[in-house]
Formats: structure tokens, C-alpha cells, sequence
């Protein structure tokens, strides 16, 4: 029997989720989404052809609910319509250091609840969605997730417990990949080239490194070392970043995020 799926609050992530579904084999009447404005609903509506209800609604007529909405909101989410949710119904969060334990006592008892940390390179299918189990899920219910964020990237298990790392290297991540191709394309002006041209060489520079270390299996140290000659320029580079603590400041800017991620699950219980 097909499963009908209920995205609820589709934002950007919502909205790529619903399309990687279609693109995966769903119907659009296998789907259903709810959005907090009434423009934003029809436009989905328009564009994939997904009838828009409201949360209520979606609760009664969807088997998988996707609650893609920010942290700070889960809370007023639930009270609304969170005792409309039969028991018999899985429910997937996506929302940053809410713990599966705050949003299965606002549902009805024995409600399986999955929590997924994915990232935004969802939008173009190339996510990293890291799954975890609330206490009544089962493997049904992971492999019935996984199915769903494997249309728009790779998908990993973990236990909850590590779900703030995960936020903190993955779910993060990418900004800080980009405040990095930032600051060298910077570099490139500052050494003479055009921006367009700075900023090219850096990204078909980060797209084929990244490709080699998902490909070649190799350590990254390895990798590295392969382009540093004795004498060369990159060592002389690599000595710089060294002297400016880039890797000590990464250590402390992953364990800030982490802690961050914490602090958003205090008042959660």
C-alpha cells in the first residue's frame, strides 16, 4: 500500500525533500504539505501539483509526517495539532536540538518518532541526512525515513546522543565551506585576479577535491601530502595556516556549534 507522506512548514529543505520524492516515484497525490502562509502553500500547490492543507488535515490523512519547522517553533507546533496525530502514524523531525523525547510527549502515546539532521545541499541532492530513533521506532520506520531523504543524498544512522556532533560538522557544515571559498577567492583579488576568475579556480579547486576524497577511499592527510612538494609553495601556505591555529580554530568552532546545539534542546524536556 502506498504511503502518503505530509510535509509540514515546507521551507527551502521541505520544499527540496517534496521534490526529491517526485523525482524518486511518488505521485503527487502521495503527497500532501502545509506551509504558515497561504502564498507559499499555492505556490508549492502550482508548481508540483501537491494539494496544500493545513496541519490538522495532514495529520488525519498522511502516514509519515515531516516536521521541517525551525526549533524554537516545534513546541507551539505540537500544542497545536499535535493531539490530532493518531498513535499508529510516524513522525520525522528535522529540527536542530530537539531531542525525540520532547516531541513524543506531546503526541499520543507509543508514537514512533524519528529525528534527522540533513543540510541544505539537499537542494541540489547532494545532502547528508544522519537518522536517529525515538524509543518507539522501528526498523521499519528508519528504513521508511531513509527511503525518503535518500531522494535528495546520502543517508547514515547514529545514535541520538550524537546528533549534536552532527549538527555541528554536517548540518553546519557547509557554511563553513563557504566562508572558506569566501576568504580564498578574497585572496585571489588580493594576488591580482578578477573576482569571476578567483572565484572559478576555488570552486572547480573545491568540486574535484571533494570528488578525489569521496572517490579515492585515501586519508585526507594523504591527499594532501601528495600536493605538498619539499620546498613548495603549498608547504609554505600550510606553514601560515599552521602559525594561525586554522586547525585549532576549527576544533573550537565545531565544539561551539555543538554546545550551541545543546543549549537548544535546554527547556526541551
Amino acid at each position: 500500500m502506498t504511503q502518503r507522506v505530509a510535509v509540514i512548514g515546507a521551507g527551502k529543505i521541505g520544499e527540496a525533500l517534496l521534490s526529491g520524492m517526485l523525482r524518486g516515484g511518488k505521485r503527487p497525490g502521495d503527497l500532501l504539505v502545509t506551509a504558515r502562509r497561504a502564498e507559499r502553500a499555492k505556490e508549492l500547490h502550482d508548481r508540483y501539483g501537491i494539494e496544500a492543507v493545513t496541519n490538522a488535515e495532514a495529520a488525519k490523512a498522511a502516514d509519515t509526517l515531516i516536521l521541517t519547522v525551525k526549533p524554537q517553533d516545534m513546541g507551539a507546533l505540537l500544542d497545536e495539532f499535535g493531539a490530532h496525530i493518531p498513535a499508529d502514524r510516524l513522525v520525522v523531525s528535522g529540527a536542530a536540538g530537539v531531542p525525540t523525547a520532547f516531541i513524543e510527549a506531546r503526541l499520543a502515546p507509543g508514537t514512533a518518532v524519528v529525528r534527522v539532521m540533513t543540510n541544505t545541499p539537499a537542494l541540489v541532492d547532494e545532502a547528508m541526512s544522519a537518522i536517529s530513533a525515538g524509543a518507539h521506532a522501528t526498523e521499519e520506520h528508519l528504513k521508511r525515513t531513509e527511503e525518503i531523504f535518500q531522494g535528495v543524498g546520502k543517508t547514515i544512522r547514529v545514535p541520538e546522543k550524537q546528533q549534536d556532533a552532527v549538527t555541528a560538522l554536517s548540518g553546519s557544515g557547509p557554511a563553513y565551506f563557504y566562508l572558506l571559498v569566501e576568504a580564498m577567492t578574497d585572496a585571489g583579488i588580493l594576488l591580482g585576479l578578477p573576482r569571476a576568475a578567483a572565484h572559478d579556480l576555488i570552486v572547480q579547486a573545491a568540486v574535484g577535491a571533494s570528488v578525489m576524497l569521496r572517490d579515492s577511499g585515501e586519508h585526507p592527510a594523504l591527499l594532501r601530502e601528495a600536493v605538498t612538494s619539499p620546498a613548495g609553495t603549498t608547504i609554505a601556505a600550510i606553514r601560515e595556516l599552521e602559525n594561525h591555529g586554522v586547525r585549532a580554530a576549527l576544533l573550537a568552532a565545531l565544539e561551539a556549534a555543538a554546545n550551541r546545539s545543546k543549549e537548544l534542546a535546554k527547556g526541551m524536556q
